[in-house]
């Protein structure tokens, strides 16, 4: 059996995680992490030098659509339901004084 988490190492967590555990749950808990511990400690043991690193366990990739040129629908049809326009721009509020750009 490897490390085991005691009662009031469970109870430091719950303190640090504000959980208003029973004297029951911190048994149960106790029990538990240290079987989840044992369980890593088993993985740990396991010869994993000819794998190779991987993010993801399946072939991912995106699927892209073509990148095709398509007309512009213009400035008004854009602007329509912009909150604020001044001529063809959208207009927002200023965010960076000239001083501090």
């Amino acid at each position: 059996m490897g490390a085991t988490i005691d009662e009031d190492s469970v109870r430091h967590i719950a303190v640090l995680s504000r959980l208003d555990l029973t004297d029951e749950e911190v048994a149960k808990f106790s029990s538990e992490l240290s079987a989840i511990v044992d369980y890593v400690d088993q993985l740990n043991e396991l010869d994993t030098g000819d794998v190779p690193p991987t993010a993801h366990v399946l072939a991912v990739h995106n699927v892209f659509r073509a990148d095709e040129p398509a007309p512009s629908p213009g400035p008004n049809v854009v602007l329509a339901n912009a909150p604020q326009r001044q001529d063809t721009f959208f207009k927002v509020p200023k965010v960076l004084d000239q001083d501090s750009a």
